[in-house]
């Protein structure tokens, strides 16, 4: 581990006392400007503070990467004779062209 690295992290460590001493909205100025923060009660990380959108992000690369396994696993399995057609498929539900031109589409 580099000496940068170490004290990053060391930077990123805040004790819970601080929040205990009415620091709190100095410290939320503090991950909005330099980053992720692990709060530490008894030497042990209690929680992790960081932006709204960092954290967005987390989750969306969290979902995006169980879609990637899902679909990985499902194409590992894959079997082209078990597959049908989409006419075969919409006729066995009772759907028509007709059906499907009548449903407004959104894609973001």
């Amino acid at each position: 581990m580099s000496e940068m690295s170490v004290m990053g992290v060391m930077k990123s460590i805040i004790p819970i006392t601080r929040f205990n001493k009415g620091e709190a909205s100095r410290i939320f100025e503090e991950v909005e400007n330099s980053g992720t923060k692990v709060v530490m009660k008894n030497n042990r990380p209690a929680c992790v503070l960081m932006s709204p959108e960092k954290y967005e992000s987390l989750m969306e690369m969290l979902s995006d990467y169980i879609l990637l396994e899902e679909a990985e696993n499902r194409m590992a399995h894959f079997d082209p004779k078990e597959t049908i057609s989409q006419t075969e498929m919409m006729e066995s539900l009772g759907i028509t062209d007709a059906d499907l031109d009548e449903i407004e589409v959104e894609i973001e």
